[in-house]
């Protein structure tokens, strides 16, 4: 019966990042490759927590706090028509950055600048806007990285000050390859650059965003789930950046999201693809810390 039940849960999350290719399906060829992070950094425990949903929910929702990005977004992307695909790709491109060896990592980035390469255009306000441009790379990168660790921080592990500017530091690497910048340098620094950015407004685009992440057309067995991690995922975001995107939490979200983010962890525990890379380099580990095998491990 446990089984069955555990089965169901993981299939069920696993079900909404399906949508895009399995991230380090060869990663078993670069053997002893430690990438960009490796099996000592933070971010291989940071991002293979499942606090990470709760990272990512966030991360889109800031996100659309900058009204030349969400237009991006507005004008380019195919959200609505599928949502599943886009929180599979942006997972896909995560998860590979984080954990791949570096032909993964650098073909991950190269799909991502590629993709963005033809996104420009003009916001509601104006203001012209291109995904290639550093700042606005800045901005989703200083984002992701900032909501994967507040995430963390809230509903995985404690993190030292140190370990939590290392985590910084390591996902700048992933930055400066995409072309980003600024990229800061601590997790204070890059707190304060995010909930201080001067280009912040509430807009059509984000308000649009915003509905639809609060009302995703995802399958009934997992929208209450998904509500539980978002609401959250509002309780971390600053007063300032809570102000101009309009979200407020319900009573009792951050009790809620604690208590589903301890049960995925006893069902979940760890990702495979943090497995999948420790495999790679060769590095010990415990195989009942993680969920099931990589398709990419070795047999």
């Amino acid at each position: 019966m446990l089984h069955e039940v555990r089965t169901r849960v993981i299939d069920s999350v696993r079900g909404m990042f399906a949508h895009a290719e399995t991230p380090l399906l060869r990663t078993g060829e670069f053997e002893g490759d430690p990438g960009l992070c490796g099996p000592g950094s933070v971010s291989w425990r940071v991002i293979g927590d499942v606090s990470v949903f709760v990272g990512g929910i966030r991360a889109l929702l800031i996100q659309a706090a900058h009204p030349e990005v969400v237009a991006g977004v507005e004008d380019h992307s195919r959200y609505r028509d599928d949502p599943l695909g886009r929180l599979s790709r942006t997972s896909f491109y995560v998860t590979t950055a984080t954990y791949g060896a570096m032909p993964e990592v650098v073909e991950a980035i190269d799909k991502v600048r590629a993709a963005h390469g033809g996104v420009s255009g003009t916001s509601h306000r104006g203001q012209a806007y291109s995904a290639s441009a550093p700042e606005l790379a800045a901005w989703v990168h200083n984002t992701l990285t900032d909501s994967f660790l507040e995430a963390y921080q809230r509903f995985g592990g404690r993190l030292s000050v140190e370990e939590a500017d290392r985590f910084v530091v390591e996902q700048m690497r992933v930055g400066e390859l995409l072309g980003a910048s600024p990229l800061p340098a601590t997790a204070a620094g890059l707190r304060a650059w995010i909930t201080g950015h001067p280009a912040l407004a509430p807009s059509p685009g984000m308000r649009n965003a915003i509905g639809f992440l609060k009302r995703p057309p995802i399958p009934p067995a997992q929208r209450v789930g998904y509500l539980v991690l978002m609401n959250g995922a509002i309780t971390t975001i600053p007063r300032r950046l809570a102000s101009v995107l309009g979200v407020v939490a319900v009573p009792g979200a951050r009790v809620a999201a604690v208590s589903l983010i301890l049960g995925l962890r006893r069902v979940m525990s760890n990702s495979p693809a943090w497995q999948a890379a420790l495999e790679r380099c060769g590095t010990p580990y415990d195989p009942r810390l993680f969920r099931d095998q990589h398709p990419g491990m070795a047999q």
